[in-house]
């Protein structure tokens, strides 16, 4: 097979994060030579040990990166490195391992900085997850800003963890959630958004990306929108971070979150941003060491930002490997992870619209490289089980969404997802897999 070059646009639709660059893509990766500046999906993929493994006797598919992305050689090292060599707790240690530890730490913290175009590094808050920056938001801004009768709004698109701390504000505060409707493409209108937001919304939360579909929001203009009703904003940019630049001061966000192991980092940290002038009127989320000044038992003052919402032993070594997994996809370039992506979306979508009984779920015409789908009469579950026994790894069920499951009129759907280390190949493996899931349940 000759080796093709083509030109593929990265996706512009993701809105504030950079511009419309293409790159160099070369199917298949095999053939491709030397040719200066293609994306060299077989030297990213060597990075990634778990990638060579194989599974019930065939070579791993992964096809899962929306739950969790695998790790390079360069994160896992990151990681074993500083527990074999500079662990220390970090803060107020005098001697030479905890100023190396709160030095790799504070180094973390910079690299997040830059890679959101935040203004200020305490603006930059270490959590445990995308879902508890969330929470603590939804706990510290709500306690702050929110009463009752006040108004939440969220799309229908969101996952739990955009849904479920607001509603334990509802409860608590008595506010008022409401969501933006979903179409049948998958996409939330502009137009519906907007007609949501009332002189009572004080904040509006909703993903840069969907999940589930793969919609890409049309967020610059629903902040400006939520902006101009005077309402804040959270964007749950968990599933876009990976994909594309973001700029937090282009989009004029007032809050951001992500998590780490979905841009190739660790599990167990996660990234809060927030305006300065925000974060500082918030009070602490948690109590306890690191984030005070001074502890009476009259009174507690708080320490400045990040610490204040930054209680107790921080995930040090994890914020480390973070920064490191964030080195790894600034080397590779956003803009190409992203087109490299969009060019296997396209290739996937058009392999899968051939399998006369699989309906694809989310026609948006905004897309990133998620793609769920069904066939009819065969269980997503089923689906997944025998997709697994080849060797290909893809994520069935509701994928914490079930309000969007429930609009969608499906109990489930198959999921699968790619990443930076994904091949036309593998998307061949998942296609021909599905045609003997049609073969042997529909014919």
């Amino acid at each position: 097979m000759k080796a093709v070059y083509h030109q593929i646009e990265r996706p512009g639709a993701l809105q504030g994060i950079g511009s419309g660059n293409t790159v160099t893509v070369c199917h298949p990766p095999d053939r491709c030579g030397d040719h200066a500046g293609f994306y060299d999906v077989e030297a990213i993929r060597a990075d990634f040990p778990i990638l060579s493994r194989q599974v019930h006797s065939r070579p791993l598919v992964y096809l899962d990166s929306a739950a969790s992305a695998q790790k390079p050689f360069q994160v896992i090292e990151a990681e074993h490195a500083f527990y074999a060599q500079d662990y220390a707790n970090i803060h107020r240690g005098l001697y030479y391992l905890s100023q190396r530890a709160t030095e790799r730490y504070d180094q973390a913290r910079r690299a997040v900085r830059e890679l959101l175009n935040a203004r200020q590094e305490h603006e930059i808050i270490f959590t445990r997850g995308a879902t508890e920056a969330i929470n603590l938001v939804a706990a510290s801004f709500g306690e702050a800003f929110l009463n009752e009768g006040d108004e939440v709004l969220v799309t229908g698109l969101e996952h739990h963890s955009n849904i479920v701390p607001w509603q334990l504000l509802r409860d608590k505060k008595g506010i008022v959630l409401k969501a933006a409707p979903v179409n049948d493409a998958g996409e939330v209108p502009l137009e519906d958004f907007i007609r949501l937001l009332g002189s009572r919304t004080r904040l509006a939360a909703f993903a840069h990306v969907s999940n589930v579909l793969g919609t890409v929001l049309p967020i610059a203009e629903m902040i400006r929108a939520a902006h101009q009703a005077g309402a804040r904003v959270l964007i749950d940019a968990a599933q876009s971070v990976a994909h594309a630049k973001i700029d937090v001061q282009s989009l004029d966000c007032d809050f951001l979150v992500f998590s780490g192991h979905k841009l190739y980092g660790p599990t167990g940290i996660g990234v809060l941003y927030g305006k300065e002038e925000l974060l500082e009127a918030m009070p602490p989320y948690q109590g306890g060491g690191d984030m005070i000044a001074s502890v009476s038992f009259e009174r507690t003052t708080y320490a400045p930002l990040p610490a204040k919402f930054e209680a107790g032993t921080p995930p040090i070594a994890q914020a480390v490997a973070l920064g490191a997994a964030i080195d790894y996809v600034t080397a590779l370039g956003l803009d190409r992870i992203g087109a490299h992506e969009a060019g296997l979306l396209a290739y996937a979508t058009e392999r899968l619209s051939a399998i006369a009984p699989l309906t694809i779920v989310g026609t948006a015409a905004k897309k990133a490289s998620v793609l769920s789908f069904v066939m009819e009469g065969v269980h997503p579950h089923d689906i997944a089980q025998i997709l697994d026994s080849r060797g290909v790894a893809v994520r069935a069920g509701h994928h914490c969404a079930q309000p969007l499951m429930a609009r969608l009129g499906l109990p489930a759907t198959v999921r699968a997802s790619f990443g930076l280390y994904n091949t036309t190949a593998e998307v061949d493996a998942l296609a021909e897999a599905l045609e003997e899931v049609e073969v042997m349940f529909l014919q």
